[in-house]
């Protein structure tokens, strides 16, 4: 019903910047939050950042004043904007997007960022 394809991973020096962005197509009407999970190898995925259609937004307490996240509504995309990259920020990150409540729940296939020291 909605597929999401994300962009924008990569390599980059600490202290450096990525912008990743997912796009959300087909039943858009099911979604009314997206957001930024990442899994590090050998831990839980966690939460980076959220927004929702009204444009509320929550991050993780690790990435509070480096990453934004942002949303184009025509577009149907979310960006996440990052910035003074560490290290400990290496990892595969999923987008997600859905309306939890009413069962919609999607998951991109995830992309790869590797911050180096």
């Amino acid at each position: 019903q909605v597929q999401l394809v994300e962009s924008g991973g990569g390599l980059v020096q600490a202290g450096g910047s990525l912008r990743l962005s997912c796009a959300a197509s087909g039943s858009t009407w099911n979604i009314n939050a997206m957001g930024w999970y990442r899994q590090a190898p050998g831990k839980q995925r966690e939460l980076v950042a959220v927004i929702t259609n009204g444009g509320r937004t929550n991050y993780a307490d690790s990435v509070k004043g480096r990453f934004t996240i942002s949303r184009d509504a025509a577009k149907n995309t979310v960006y996440l904007q990052m910035n003074s990259l560490k290290p400990d920020d290496t990892a595969v990150y999923y987008c997600n997007a859905g309306w939890k409540t009413l069962g919609y729940d999607y998951w991109g296939q995830g992309t790869q960022v590797t911050v180096s020291s």
